[in-house]
């Protein structure tokens, strides 16, 4: 029941655009190396054109993202319904990450698109080569509660040398080794 598509149409527009949350999917080449899946929310997902997207992302435990697309580009996104129809669409394409720089001329313009909070560690961007629709007949129906606060509180206790300490420690390399845009 799977359809492809080249571009992300306006009713695709629609569908992520009503989503909470998304998925995004990075691994390393080696055969061994840690596939890495992490849920965000989609408040921090923006649509750019019909072949490229970008969400912000804040400091977590790990950096794979960056350090999967620094290495090779893969990214995959995944939305799915969780409410009405049932629905799953996936966002195929290489990616690349963007750390905050007021003198980098791409950061300026797509943080523009943002709530950038003491929390933002990067931009992550995605130029989309093809778009998956599927049935998601088998996804559970979910009610939507809120958002959580956990991330920022954490970061405004830090504080920002805090951060920068925790990013050099926690978000430098890979699960593998990898290196990230911070390294």
């Amino acid at each position: 029941m799977g359809k492809f598509f080249n571009e992300i149409l306006d009713h695709h527009k629609d569908f992520i655009t009503h989503q909470k949350i998304f998925f995004v999917a990075t691994a390393p080449l080696m055969a061994n190396g840690h596939v890495n899946l992490s849920p965000k929310d989609n408040a921090s997902f923006r649509i750019l054109s019909n072949n490229r997207v970008a969400y912000m992302d804040i400091i977590g435990s790990g950096n794979e993202t960056a350090a999967h697309l620094l290495e090779n580009g893969r990214i995959t996104f995944m939305f799915c319904a969780f409410d009405g129809p049932p629905n799953i669409l996936r966002l195929y394409g290489k990616g690349y990450s963007i750390l905050p720089d007021d003198s980098n001329e791409e950061w300026c313009e797509l943080s523009s698109y943002f709530n950038a909070h003491i929390a933002t560690r990067q931009i992550i961007v995605g130029e989309i080569d093809m778009v998956q629709t599927s049935c998601g007949f088998s996804v559970p129906l979910y009610e939507y509660l809120g958002e959580r606060d956990y991330a920022v509180k954490w970061a405004e206790k830090k504080g920002e040398q805090g951060l920068a300490d925790y990013k050099q420690e926690k978000n430098r390399v890979s699960l593998d080794g990898l290196p990230t845009p911070l390294y």
